[in-house]
């Protein structure tokens, strides 16, 4: 796509690292950087831009795309898609760019810090020792060397995370569906099934989609050939909560390391989610944090630096 940058305008809904509004800048595109529009506002002004940078929250469905009328790119830092409807996108030959390549480091690393700190009851000690409690004892903890992990989705992400996990001396299966050929002797590519049944820890890098939507639901604890922990760093809402927590109450599952909720405005909870989540927090073999695995300074960086070069060579500009 040939086109004249200085002629482009952008909206920028998302905070996004500044190294991508100076790019913009650069190429003569004019910016507007709005991050407060309600869904009405954004539909009556963005039919005047070519460009949007949109985060999780902004829902780029079918009428906000008839509205954007000269709409030629959808840029969304990070990895998730799940709110843009690409396929009417594609149908208006709107291009849509991520940047999954930025943050799956930080991804990584993350679980590496959720396992770490739940295998050696970090969090759990550090309370204790802050109320005056020494347990030494109590607070034996288990080493990740020679544990299974099975890693269910081998992108950007499930990827970085098994060359961690497999430098620690972690056996580490990888099953990814539209995926193949990507074993070697560190990791082994198998079915999930093979994962399901052989695995002490199964974490989850997966887009949400039809597909992927409850993909960890009763009958997928049912099916555990081992009380695993379960860690998800991905959607909320590829693990069922319900389920989950049944899980936890049967004794299925160790516990669980969850970086993303079902609903993750914890302002808006109806009273049966509200019942839910604070039985979840509550329990000790359960850390969870706010949606921060792939928010780094780093990462910040990078995911605006690989959308704003991938933006440029769709651009043909060097």
């Amino acid at each position: 796509m040939l086109l004249e940058s200085a002629s482009l305008n952008a909206l920028v809904l998302d905070d996004i690292h500044p190294v991508f509004l100076q790019g913009l800048e650069e190429m003569k595109i004019k910016v507007l950087k709005k991050l407060d529009l309600s869904s009405d506002e954004l539909e009556k002004i963005i039919a005047g831009y070519e460009i949007i940078v949109v985060n999780s929250k902004t829902q780029v469905n079918k009428k906000l795309i008839d509205a954007a009328t000269q709409l030629k790119f959808i840029c969304r830092p990070g990895s998730g898609m799940e709110n843009i409807d690409m396929l009417y996108a594609e149908q208006k030959k709107i291009v849509c760019i991520n940047s999954p390549e930025g943050n799956c480091v930080a991804v990584a690393e993350h679980c590496l810090a959720m396992l770490l700190s739940w295998n050696r009851n970090i969090i759990k000690a550090n309370n204790e020792i802050k109320r005056g409690e020494w347990l030494r004892k109590e607070n034996t903890g288990e080493e990740l060397n020679g544990k299974t992990i099975g890693i269910v989705g081998y992108g950007h992400t499930g990827s970085e995370l098994a060359i961690r996990a497999a430098a620690i001396g972690m056996k580490v299966l990888a099953y990814d569906k539209y995926k193949t050929g990507f074993g070697n002797e560190k990791i082994e590519e198998c079915s999930l099934e093979k994962i399901k049944t052989d695995a002490d820890i199964i974490s989850f890098h997966l887009p949400l989609t039809t597909e992927t939507k409850y993909m960890a639901d009763a009958s997928f604890f049912e099916q555990l050939g081992k009380k695993i922990l379960l860690l998800n760093t991905s959607r909320g809402e590829v693990v069922n909560t319900k389920d989950l927590i049944t899980a936890l109450q049967q004794n299925r599952i160790k516990g669980a390391c969850l970086d993303v909720l079902e609903n993750e405005n914890l302002k808006s909870y109806n009273e049966k989610e509200k019942m839910q989540f604070d039985f979840l927090f509550e329990l000790p073999n359960v850390i969870v944090t706010p949606h921060i695995a792939g928010w780094t300074n780093e990462s910040r960086y990078a995911m605006a630096a690989v959308l704003l070069q991938k933006l440029k060579k769709n651009l043909k500009i060097n």
